[in-house]
């Protein structure tokens, strides 16, 4: 099917959320606002412009700030469209590409003068966006009203043919430059090079990407969030994780990877965790808990510990008696479109009804009923974190660990292995895998 055609059929869907939405607030329509620019602090610089989630879920404008959407669900959506007169910065081309026939599209100069363009009577429509101050200096009295963006967060979950399509393109990209990251640890480059050579390779800049680049070499992999990218090269290249992503008209990919210099121990404990992954992304079926597919995960890190001698108690003991947080100590995943942790994971229904995570899994980011059309990843990790295994040594729990193997896994960081898993009614789509990596 033609990507003109995927997107005929999704914006449709979207009217239809949009008016179901509306019905249950009593209003007529939103006012949806791209976003503006953010001056930095006591400079005359922007700060990247990040577009609003629930405007690029219309149309694939990521880079344009100062854009408004006006939908009721019912009439041909209206985009005022920000072109200005301006010689010190890029101004974007009139709109013609395969989206552009199913908006009434206005053109807007200046950005304060966006008010003749919105609807007269304010009180029957609400703003959907960041900026609060700017709704109420324009006269709307309904902003991000809650049983609105409940239900279509909660509906962002189920994904149209067009946005699986774009999902699977931003795979594609992150698949090249992944293997073009690991190309340049196997050359023994530094972090901050494998970083470039992954930009390079997807065409995409740093402002590009759904989310900053996680690019370790040996101890460094035992920082979760590590963005640090270190410009010398380390004395050894014992392992590599990468944790990076590539965008697709607004929608994102999101690919952990790790990898060994040489065979051993740690290359062992790499194909485990593999292994492990493969079997969550089977573990993810229609009707099934995500939750529940965490605890195989927690459960199946506890094997591996047992397994490799780090834990000299049986895996059950370790699930048990959570240990194996000190070693897996965040969840197994997350939705993933138009954002890289995409929105209503903690909820059970459309109206907003909370679902926390189990106390006992606390940093576990979706707790929904697994559905098909639902885009999960699939991420578990065994790490050797050193304010972690303090705790752990500290306490009565530290006789059940072997100290030893602990220290000789500790240069290599830690191991994480992530897919991107399309949810379909008799089968999963590993979009990762299907890429060759």
């Amino acid at each position: 099917m033609s990507r003109a055609k995927l997107y005929s059929d999704h914006i449709s869907q979207l009217q239809t959320r949009t008016r179901d939405a509306l019905e249950r607030e009593g209003i007529e329509g939103l006012i949806i606002h791209s976003g503006q620019s953010k001056h930095q602090f006591l400079d005359d610089n922007h700060y990247p412009f990040k577009v609003n989630p629930q405007f690029k879920a219309w149309l694939p404008v990521v880079d344009n700030p100062n854009c408004w959407l006006v939908v009721d669900g019912i009439s041909r959506p209206k985009l005022i469209f920000y072109r200005p007169e301006d010689f010190w910065h890029w101004v974007p081309a009139e709109p013609t590409d395969f989206w552009a026939d199913h908006f009434d599209i206005v053109m807007l100069k200046q950005a304060n003068a966006v008010e003749k363009h919105l609807p007269y009577d304010k009180k029957r429509y609400a703003y959907v966006g960041e900026y609060i101050e700017v709704a109420k200096a324009l006269g709307f009295d309904l902003v991000n009203p809650d049983r609105v963006m409940h239900y279509l967060h909660y509906h962002r979950a189920y994904k149209t043919d067009y946005e699986l399509d774009c999902m699977r393109q931003a795979n594609r990209i992150a698949v090249i430059a992944h293997k073009a990251a690991k190309a340049a640890f196997d050359a023994k480059c530094s972090e901050f090079e494998i970083n470039q050579a992954y930009l390079l390779a997807a065409h995409q800049g740093d402002n590009d990407l759904p989310y900053n680049n996680i690019v370790a070499l040996n101890e460094h992999n035992a920082i979760l969030h590590y963005m640090r990218l270190d410009t010398c090269k380390p004395e050894q290249h014992l392992s590599f994780l990468i944790d990076a992503g590539a965008s697709y008209h607004g929608y994102a990919a999101d690919i952990t990877r790790t990898y060994s210099s040489k065979q051993g121990a740690f290359s062992e404990l790499i194909s485990r965790v593999n292994q492990l992954t493969l079997s969550c992304v089977d573990a993810l079926k229609p009707s099934t808990n995500y939750a529940d597919v965490h605890r195989l995960a927690y459960a199946g890190v506890g094997e591996i510990l047992q397994d490799f001698e780090v834990l000299n108690m049986r895996a059950e003991d370790a699930v048990e008696t959570k240990i194996v947080s000190a070693f897996f100590p965040h969840g197994i995943g997350h939705f993933l479109g138009l954002q890289v942790h995409d929105v209503a994971g903690h909820v059970n229904d459309d109206r907003g009804t909370p679902n926390p995570p189990p106390p006992e899994h606390p940093f576990l980011r979706c707790t929904r009923t697994v559905e098909s059309r639902q885009v999960f990843t699939i991420e578990p990790g065994v790490y050797f974190i050193d304010s972690l295994l303090a705790d752990l040594r500290a306490s009565e729990h530290s006789k059940y660990v072997n100290w030893n193997v602990v220290e000789r896994f500790r240069p290599f960081g830690g191991v994480r292995i992530e897919d991107n898993v399309i949810v379909h009614k008799e089968r999963n789509e590993n979009m990762t895998r299907d890429l060759g990596i």
